[in-house]
């Protein structure tokens, strides 16, 4: 992905908050859903790509308290949902306990 986006014009340090925030989402489905699914999409003028991670683990119970800083289910930092949302330009998530996650980020590049 990296190269493409180098090859399109994209800025370096938004390149890098963007992939950031991929590796946390795509961390938390391995991580907590069991693995899942990850699509990307890039659209041209203006630059600017999604990404949407689906798992079908059990789900996030309390979506807000799940995006505070310092909230973990294992035990980590949990700066996790909460500092991915950040870095990007736009940041949705749907989850049903026990129907799994879903995460979509976009940002301009």
């Amino acid at each position: 992905m990296s190269r493409e986006l180098d090859k399109r014009g994209a800025r370096a340090l938004r390149k890098v908050r963007f992939v950031t925030a991929v590796s946390e989402i795509v961390r938390n489905a391995v991580d907590h859903g069991g693995g899942g699914e990850m699509s990307v999409f890039v659209k041209e003028r203006p630059l600017e790509i999604w990404v949407r991670c689906t798992d079908t683990g059990p789900g996030i119970a309390d979506i807000d308290e799940a995006l505070q800083d310092g909230f973990s289910t294992a035990r980590s930092m949990g700066k996790g949902l909460g500092g991915a949302k950040r870095l990007v330009d736009s940041f949705e998530i749907t989850s049903r306990v026990g129907g799994g996650t879903t995460v979509e980020i976009s940002a301009a590049l």
